[in-house]
């Protein structure tokens, strides 16, 4: 068994390689402008080999994203063979062959598991004799390279080779490592997605529990005086629940966003008669754009609270969505009692977790910024006695952000 070495050299000749293919499409460009197709000038056979490596881990770092399972191995063995260039490749976690590509599983599989044993041991790359007996069997030597992430060896890489080469022992440590770095970023995303959940519930534990009992004591209130009302409200009442309440999908639709808002003012309506005013401005070409889920309820029942519970006057709240090219800009107003900016600071800071004011606010400024940057945060205009306005922009394209269809209760 002999060590793996250095891959340094192997990320260093990527570099130049990488810029003088950029050099080459440049010059491929000029040609092309000149005489057409005909003077296009598709590079050195080093510029061809050198997009063709590139272009071929990005075919493989999508099912690798998806972190060290059987489906993502299984989808990328084959890329990274290809990458490679090795008679046959496996990928393993700590217990088993995970996927196999090429010849050899059949007596070779078992044999990798003792490989990769002796990998969690050394955690160094090794190139190793496979003994195999057989004489038609191309699979002579083997390349085993640890698979790592934040707790460790979480499995090998084994390229089979037909001789001993140092250069495939530094190229599959280097690729080793490059699925490391993809499984890492697997690891960061279900993280993201833990925090996001737990937000989520979070969120969804400061639904008023107040608000609840007051929406079944109207609805109650309508049983006998206007049962067909009272039928009406107890279907929306289901309905706001079940979406608020839904087990899956960190993104929603404005459409689907706007319809449990629509339900839960149909609610407050019924509790606060014609003392509550809502105006709904929506462009038809935003209805489709995706946002974090109960991103806007919140702040209309914010609107609510301060517009129509800690005021005497009527409450007028106003809820638009515009088109503004590549963002759908959404907007809620009131004329409520409003609040302190400096206060407001506080809160969506989280320094008055505990404060009867800004329902949700920290949480959907967080998962807002969380998911398209700090630029993204709510922008809330306000002051005490002025009424409160809250801007959200929301891009209407950004990769991983799509809704995944209604949610089931």
């Amino acid at each position: 068994m002999t060590g793996a070495g250095s891959g340094a050299l192997a990320v260093a000749a990527v570099v130049p390689a990488v810029l003088t293919l950029a050099a080459g499409f440049a010059l491929g460009r000029r040609h092309a402008g000149r005489g057409g197709r005909a003077g296009l000038d598709l590079g050195t056979p080093v510029e061809r080999a050198t997009f063709h490596t590139l272009h071929t881990a990005s075919l493989a770092a999508p099912p690798l994203r998806a972190g060290l399972t059987e489906d993502a191995a299984r989808k990328a063995a084959r890329r990274l063979r290809s990458l490679l260039g090795t008679e046959a490749l496996c990928l393993t976690d700590r217990e088993a062959v995970l996927a196999w590509d090429g010849p050899g599983a059949d007596h070779h599989g078992e044999r990798a598991m003792a490989r990769v044993a002796e990998l969690l041991v050394s955690g160094r790359s090794a190139s190793v004799r496979t003994e195999c007996q057989r004489p038609d069997c191309p699979l002579k030597w083997a390349v085993v390279a640890p698979l790592t992430g934040e707790d460790g060896m979480l499995g090998a890489l084994v390229a089979y080779g037909s001789r001993e080469s140092a250069v495939l022992v530094r190229a599959a440590t280097e690729v080793a490592r490059w699925v490391s770095v993809q499984l890492e970023l697997a690891e960061l995303d279900r993280s993201r997605t833990r925090l996001m959940e737990a937000e989520i519930k979070a969120l969804r534990a400061q639904i008023s529990p107040h608000f609840i009992f007051n929406s079944l004591a109207a609805i109650a209130s309508f049983v006998r005086t206007d049962p067909e009302r009272a039928r009406d409200l107890l279907l929306e009442f289901a309905d706001f629940t079940r979406y608020s309440f839904r087990r899956h999908g960190d993104f929603t639709t404005l459409a689907d966003e706007l319809r449990s808002i629509e339900q839960y003012l149909a609610l407050a309506g019924a509790r606060f008669g014609d003392r509550l005013k809502v105006t709904l401005q929506v462009a038809p070409e935003v209805l489709p754009v995706a946002l974090p889920f109960l991103c806007l309820q919140p702040l209309v029942e914010n609107a609510v609270k301060h517009g129509v519970e800690d005021s005497v006057q009527e409450c007028r709240i106003t809820i638009a969505a515009r088109d503004a090219g590549s963002e759908a800009v959404l907007t809620i107003e009131d004329n409520g009692v409003g609040m302190d900016p400096a206060l407001l600071r506080r809160i969506l800071a989280g320094e008055r977790p505990g404060s009867g004011s800004g329902i949700g606010l920290p949480n959907v400024d967080d998962r807002l910024r969380q998911v398209y940057g700090d630029a993204y945060g709510l922008v809330v205009e306000t002051g005490v006695g002025a009424g409160t306005k809250i801007t959200v922009r929301i891009p209407k394209y950004r990769a991983g952000v799509h809704s995944s269809g209604p949610g089931g209760p």
